[in-house]
C-alpha cells in the first residue's frame, strides 16, 4: 500500500460572476465539465473565491438540477418528496450516511454486472456466455434485484418519513369534500 499516493482533490474556485476556475489546469470550466469529472471519478472541491468557504455540496446539487432540467430524470418524484420530509426530522442525521451506503452497494452490483458482460462478450468468437442462453434475462434479473435492494432500503425509512400521516387521511379528506 506504500505504492499508493493519496491524491489531493482538485480545487475549483467559484467567483462572484458564477464562473468556475479549475486551479489544476488554470482554465475556466462549466458545470458540465464538473459533471464529467465526477463521472470519471476525479475528486474535487469547490471553494468560494472570495470567502474560501467550501461550496462543493451546493455546486454538486446544481449539477443534479441542471441534469434534471435537461430531461434526464434520475430522481423519482416520490423519492424527492421522501427526501424533503427528512429535512428537520430527527432522522435527518442518519439519511446521508444511509443513502451513501445504499448507493455504494447499488454501484458495486452494477460494476459486477458490467464485469460479467465484459467477460461474456470479450475475445473473438464470443466464448461461452456466463449468463446462459439469454444474457438480457440475466441483466433484467440483476436490475430487478438492485431495485428490490433499493426499495427495501427506502422502505426501512418509510415509518420515519411518514411522520404523523396515516393511511386513512386521504379517505377522510374525501369525506370532507376536499
Amino acid at each position: 500500500m506504500a505504492d499508493q499516493v493519496s491524491k489531493e482533490p482538485t480545487v475549483i474556485k467559484k467567483y462572484a460572476n458564477r464562473r468556475l476556475y479549475h486551479t489544476g489546469t488554470s482554465s475556466y470550466v462549466t458545470l458540465e465539465d464538473l459533471a464529467l469529472m465526477v463521472r470519471q471519478g476525479e475528486e474535487f472541491v469547490v471553494n468560494d473565491a472570495k470567502t474560501g468557504e467550501d461550496i462543493t455540496r451546493t455546486v454538486l446539487t446544481q449539477i443534479i438540477f441542471e441534469q434534471e432540467n435537461k430531461g434526464q430524470f434520475l430522481l423519482p418524484i416520490a423519492f424527492l418528496r421522501q427526501l424533503i420530509q427528512f429535512y428537520g426530522d430527527n432522522m435527518q442525521a442518519l439519511v446521508p450516511r444511509y443513502l451513501e451506503f445504499s448507493l455504494g452497494q447499488f454501484m458495486a452490483e452494477q460494476q459486477k454486472l458490467r464485469e460479467q458482460f465484459a467477460k461474456g462478450f470479450s475475445g473473438k468468437g464470443f466464448p461461452a456466455n456466463p449468463f446462459g442462453a439469454n444474457p438480457m434475462a440475466a441483466m433484467e434479473e440483476q436490475v430487478r434485484s438492485n431495485m428490490a435492494i433499493f426499495q427495501e432500503a427506502m422502505r426501512a425509512f418509510a415509518p420515519f418519513a411518514a411522520g404523523n400521516k396515516t393511511e386513512s387521511e386521504p379517505a377522510a379528506d374525501k369525506k370532507k369534500g376536499r
